[in-house]
């Protein structure tokens, strides 16, 4: 079989309107075009993680030219750190005049948004959307838009800034903004499947069956063709994916008294913020390990968010607290809130890190940029941003490092350094004056 019967990379398991991709199998190997990966020239991924209204800085920032010692609000990616490079005093010129909006607008464009109330919004084509136009064209979504906040708000939303610049990372073109999926069950549906009509999706939710049950014959046929390591590789996806689905499937369960959904409505998602986000990042690591897609955005939460954070402790809402006047016990809440979403994220690198890929891991093999549009939110500046990168980039990146700018430099200096580490090659984005040598 691993001679003359490989299996092809986009084999998928079918049943019932679904097709689940496979990840990365020895069995597919030999079969490999030069447009795919293998062990020697692995997929390349990658990934943008906003978070909004800045961080506490002095908080943030490593005291090091390296990465030895973390700062309080990085400590929780010490398992990871030899995958990581901060880099400080990075800036978003373009986001000026310093507003909630273009702080979101500008982070993945560095372009400035057009001042309007109204639906003739202007930017520019995002980073993320630049690959996905290139390596997103071999696989079956060219990029996929996640957010935590299933509720956005229309009209104008910051100082005569229409609210499409607040709800949107992504562009596919200065007038286009692609929508984020926040519910997990319809990002699952979108990811494994197009479920059939929206009948059959509500009365999919009303029976705790998975969408592996309906494959049962496909997965049989599979494992009977494959090598011991293979069906050890594919059970353990397959469990995941039974696990991401019971856990949606509890969440729908304890919404209790509400009708039944559309599926543009809230239900079905978990309580808790943590569980949430959790659960969101779990269906990047299916994504990415069943190649559905190659670039993925995720918004932790939106900018001027009220949201409290009960789990740790912080009650108070979180854009109030960031206008604080230097009060140390506001900014102690702040710099807790910015350490609980690092620490999110350092969950789902080492979730990566510990999912096989090829003759490395999905965690070797891609690239995350994580951050914010907004430096210190007291004063709206997008100057010295909280900015980190993680992932080894199929062996392109040496994390472990501390990169600290005498002067501001461009945020779009990162955007066309990464899009290069992943195949994409611009001789400019935005504002850029070059790429980081640091980080070639």
């Amino acid at each position: 079989m691993i001679t003359k019967k490989a299996l092809p990379r986009r084999s998928v398991l079918r049943g019932m309107g679904t097709a689940l991709a496979l990840p990365l199998l020895d069995a597919m190997v030999p079969a490999m075009t030069a447009l795919a990966a293998t062990p020697a020239a692995p997929v390349r991924r990658l990934g943008y993680v906003y978070v909004p209204m800045g961080a506490h800085i002095p908080h943030w920032t490593p005291p090091g030219a390296d990465l030895t010692k973390l700062s309080p609000i990085l400590s929780s990616l010490s398992p990871v750190v030899d995958q990581v490079t901060v880099l400080t005093n990075m800036e978003l010129r373009n986001a000026y005049p310093g507003t909630h909006a273009t702080s979101n607008a500008a982070f993945l464009s560095a372009a400035t948004s057009k001042w309007t109330e109204s639906s003739d919004y202007y930017l520019a084509t995002t980073a993320d959307q630049v690959a996905a136009q290139q390596i997103g064209q071999a696989t079956r979504l060219p990029s996929l838009e996640l957010a935590m906040d299933l509720l956005t708000t229309v009209g104008q939303c910051d100082n005569g800034y229409a609210c499409v610049y607040q709800n949107n990372l992504s562009w596919s073109s200065p007038t286009t903004p692609l929508p984020a999926e926040a519910h997990p069950r319809v990002a699952f549906e979108r990811l494994f499947g197009d479920g059939g009509s929206a009948q059959d999706r509500r009365a999919d939710l009303q029976q705790d069956r998975s969408l592996l049950d309906f494959m049962k014959d496909d997965i049989a046929r599979l494992q009977r063709k494959l090598g011991a390591g293979d069906r050890n590789r594919v059970s353990q996806y397959l469990d995941t994916v039974r696990e991401v689905e019971r856990r949606i499937q509890k969440a729908e369960a304890a919404t209790n008294g509400s009708p039944l959904p559309d599926l543009d409505r809230p239900v079905g998602v978990p309580a808790s913020y943590r569980d949430h986000a959790r659960l969101m990042f779990d269906l990047q690591v299916l994504a990415l390990q069943g190649d559905v897609t190659r670039v993925i955005t995720f918004q932790l939460a939106r900018e001027t968010s009220t949201r409290t954070y009960p789990e740790i402790g912080v009650s108070d809402p979180h854009h109030p607290l960031t206008h604080n006047g230097g009060n140390l016990e506001k900014l102690e809440q702040v710099a807790k809130i910015n350490a609980f979403h690092v620490s999110l994220f350092s969950e789902f690198l080492q979730k990566l890190r510990n999912t096989p890929d090829g003759n490395g891991s999905l965690l070797d093999h891609s690239v995350y940029l994580y951050g914010s549009g907004m430096g210190n939110p007291d004063v709206h500046d997008h100057v010295n941003l909280p900015i980190l990168v993680a992932g080894g980039s199929a062996g392109r990146i040496k994390g472990g490092r501390h990169i600290r700018y005498a002067s501001p430099t461009p945020l779009a200096n990162l955007h066309l350094t990464l899009l290069d580490k992943v195949g994409v090659r611009l001789d400019r984005f935005a504002d850029s004056q070059g790429t980081i040598k640091e980080l070639l």
